[in-house]
């Protein structure tokens, strides 16, 4: 299955920027936002190309699931094989496509099971001229929190952007499996802001809000969401803790009972911080994380609907 995409190609030259939705099948605030981009975008205003995929995955969107039938995570399978399983085929074609374009934005969100702070975040890029790029997409972006991590994280869409010098950021807006009118709206507004920023929108004004937070973290494995206070055993996760809260180390994170709350597991915050992540899907399976703390000082804490709003 050919990746559905939207091309605008201006009437001026001009930079190839690729805006991406639903690499993960849950996730819908990136493809409300990229279905109003087609309809924003002209080729009349444009200097260059911009190419915008709202859902990557179409397999996973289908099922209404983070995955395929294949039950592999797309954002892990990169660069894929053409004579693979569904999801290695369009990790495959994704790969290709990012290979073309100068600029890449990723639009995310927690999909179905869990909710993440607004954020934008990038790989610490060795090649310093593509760091310094990627550091202006996301001041740009105008999301309150900017998250530079591991440049060395395999099997990503950002793994790809990297391995060809190609300067790449992704974004998260909540998740729980609703669609969120503020987050369409976040990720419509940023996006046309880098298209602006880097002269492919040059009638465009930028909007940007409150300064972001930027935390810079080179430490193998920062960035990955994955391998955060894990759930000891399948059962009900119920948090002690609000998305956008400062925790300490060492209290609670949160508990997983059994389905008679007789044998509950209090799960401990693993580091001092702003919890960044949570799993907001009451039921969770043995392994899986419950949340991400970000390390922060105490002093860079803000309210959570500081950074809701």
């Amino acid at each position: 299955m050919p990746l559905e995409t939207h091309e605008i190609r201006g009437h001026r030259p001009g930079p190839h920027i690729l805006i991406t939705g639903g690499v993960h099948g849950d996730e819908f605030e990136p493809m409300a936002a990229c279905r109003r981009l087609i309809a924003t975008l002209t080729p009349d205003r444009i200097h260059g190309r911009v190419t915008i995929v709202p859902v990557v995955n179409v397999p996973a969107f289908r099922r209404g699931h983070r995955a395929g039938d294949d039950e592999k995570d797309l954002a892990r399978t990169c660069p894929g094989r053409p004579d693979g399983t569904p999801t290695e085929q369009i990790a495959h074609d994704l790969s290709a496509l990012i290979r073309t374009a100068d600029y890449y934005i990723d639009l995310h969100t927690g999909g179905t099971r869990l909710q993440v702070i607004p954020l934008t975040g990038y790989t610490l890029h060795p090649n310093a001229k593509v760091l310094e790029a990627q550091r202006r997409m996301s001041r740009v972006f105008g999301i309150p929190l900017i998250w530079g991590t591991d440049p060395n994280l395999k099997g990503r869409s950002l793994s790809i952007a990297r391995e060809h010098d190609i300067p790449a950021i992704y974004a998260e807006y909540l998740g729980g499996g609703r669609c969120e009118p503020r987050g369409i709206d976040a990720y419509v507004a940023g996006c046309l802001n880098v298209l602006a920023e880097f002269g492919v929108l040059p009638s465009h004004r930028q909007t940007v809000g409150k300064e972001p937070l930027v935390v810079e973290d080179d430490r193998p494995q920062s960035g990955h969401l994955q391998i955060n206070h894990l759930a000891p055993v399948e059962g009900f996760f119920d948090p002690a803790v609000r998305l956008g809260q400062f925790i300490r180390a060492g209290e609670p994170f949160g508990t997983v009972s059994d389905l008679l709350g007789r044998n509950v597991t209090t799960i401990p915050a693993s580091r001092t911080g702003l919890v960044i992540v949570l799993h907001s899907f009451s039921r969770v399976d043995a392994g899986s994380s419950c949340g991400v703390i970000l390390e922060i000082p105490e002093d860079q804490a803000r309210t959570p609907e500081h950074w809701l709003n």
